[in-house]
Parts: structure tokens; C-alpha cells; sequence
């Protein structure tokens, strides 16, 4: 297989799962917002800054916004043309790599991309923005999730395949380790503490739904919310596709299905 293609087809399935894990971590934010009482303007900043911070794009941000408020945020996130990492722009690239490998990708898979990335760009789509980010975000990751199901059924599962395989678990683990993390920072730093508030149950649930987690993780641990659980759940679970360890084995299989070497052997 020629480099360029494992590359266009890496980076066709990354960009594509960005994009799905940027609408639902936003989408989150704002349900937890409306459960959040006595919001000032220093506590709204707690809320939107982390989200920056987990696509590490604080530095480009404050180059074009002086504060991080929801607006902000949500603009340089979802529309920005100046963020490479704002939903617009990583459905552009993912559209723009799969053009370079139209002919390795299935008329299907290129249909439903260039849907959405004609949708995204018409002001159709700032305007249910506006008038339900709700429903832009459901229509955003719907699309996604619908190209990601695409590419498994419809593409022949040979080299090729793989690639866009490792470019979606790299960045799927990579998004879930970030969200962990940022949320990890604001625990005491000895210990766990040994009860949390109905606001940090809150966080911690919107930490689940930010990973698409919150009903498998109540299938496993009941309606308890605790640091431990969610972190032991995201991090280690075998069998939920987004947690680090699933991602890592899946990345593991990928490779060595691309590399030819057996389990056991490097």
C-alpha cells in the first residue's frame, strides 16, 4: 500500500471521530449547565475552559478570544475556521483525505461524507445552531457514528482498513484520557474524598456521557458515581469500547494485523 493512502485513510477515520467527540463532549456541557445552579461568570469559565484544554488548544484559543466564555468556546469549537480542531474543519479534512482515496473508499462511505460536509457548511446549519444546539449536535454526531458504521461494513477489512482503524482508536483514547484527566485535576491531592457533592455527581456523570459511558456504567455499577468507579470504568473495562484499555487492544490488533507479527512477538 502506498503511504499516502494508509495516511489519507488514518486521518479520514481520526478526523471523523474528532469531530463525533467534539459535538457530544460540547452537547454535554451545555445539559450540565442548565443543572448547575448560581452560575457566575468566573464559574461558567470553569466549565468551558476545560473543554479547550482537552483538545489542547488553550494557546490558540486566547489568540482569538480574550475570554472563555460559552460563546466563545462553543464558536471556536464548532465553526472556527482559524481552529484545524473545531467540528467544521476536521469533517473538511476528513472529506478532504477521503477525496484523495476515492477510490479505496465505497461510494456509500464518500456519499454520506460529503452529505455532511455540504451540511456543515451551509447556513442551514448555523442557524439550527442557533435554534437548537441540541439538535445540531444530534445531527452531527448521528452522521458520524453513521459514517464510522460505513466504513466497518461496507469498506474490504484489508491493510487499508486497517489504518483508518488505528487512527479512530488513537483518537478515541486519546479524547477519553483527556476528559479523565482534566476532570482528575480537581480532586484533593491526597485521597479521594470520601463524599462528593450532588454538583461533582453531576461532573462526573457528564465525564460518562461525555464518552457516550453513562448507561453501560449503570449496567455494571448501579446509579453509584464515584471518582473510583468512573475511573476504573474508563480507564480499565475490557468489553466498553471507549475505555483506554478496549482502545489500546483494538490499536494492538490493528498494528499487528498491519505489520504481520503474532501475538506475543515485537
Amino acid at each position: 500500500m502506498l503511504s499516502r493512502v494508509a495516511h489519507s485513510l488514518y486521518w479520514m477515520a481520526r478526523y471523523i471521530e474528532r469531530a463525533e467527540n467534539i459535538a457530544r463532549i460540547v452537547d454535554v456541557n451545555l445539559q450540565l449547565l442548565l443543572d448547575i445552579r448560581d452560575l457566575d461568570e468566573k464559574k461558567l469559565t470553569a466549565y468551558w475552559l476545560p473543554i479547550v484544554q482537552a483538545n489542547g488548544d488553550e494557546d490558540a484559543f486566547f489568540k482569538l478570544h480574550p475570554h472563555a466564555n460559552g460563546q466563545a468556546v462553543t464558536e471556536f469549537l464548532v465553526f472556527q475556521p482559524e481552529n484545524p480542531n473545531s467540528i467544521v474543519q476536521a469533517i473538511c479534512a476528513a472529506r478532504e483525505n477521503a477525496r484523495m482515496v476515492r477510490d479505496q473508499i465505497t461510494l456509500e462511505l464518500w456519499e454520506e461524507l460529503n452529505r455532511l460536509y455540504w451540511f456543515v457548511r451551509t447556513p442551514a446549519a448555523r442557524q439550527l445552531w442557533k435554534d437548537s444546539p441540541s439538535d445540531f449536535f444530534q445531527q452531527i454526531k448521528a452522521a458520524s457514528l453513521h459514517i464510522i458504521g460505513l466504513t466497518y461494513s461496507t469498506l474490504i477489512h484489508n491493510e487499508g482498513w486497517w489504518f483508518a482503524q488505528v487512527g479512530k482508536f488513537i483518537e478515541r483514547a486519546d479524547k477519553t484520557s483527556r476528559i479523565l484527566d482534566l476532570r482528575y485535576q480537581s480532586l484533593p491531592e491526597k485521597g479521594l474524598p470520601k463524599v462528593i457533592s450532588h454538583t461533582e455527581t453531576l461532573e462526573w456523570s457528564a465525564v460518562l456521557r461525555s464518552c457516550s459511558a453513562w448507561d453501560s456504567y449503570k449496567s455494571i455499577y448501579g446509579a453509584e458515581i464515584t471518582p473510583r468507579l468512573v475511573a476504573e470504568f474508563l480507564l480499565l473495562n475490557e468489553d466498553f469500547p471507549r475505555s483506554i484499555r478496549c482502545c489500546i487492544a483494538e490499536l494492538n490488533l490493528a498494528l499487528r494485523r498491519i505489520s504481520g507479527v503474532a501475538e506475543g512477538r515485537f
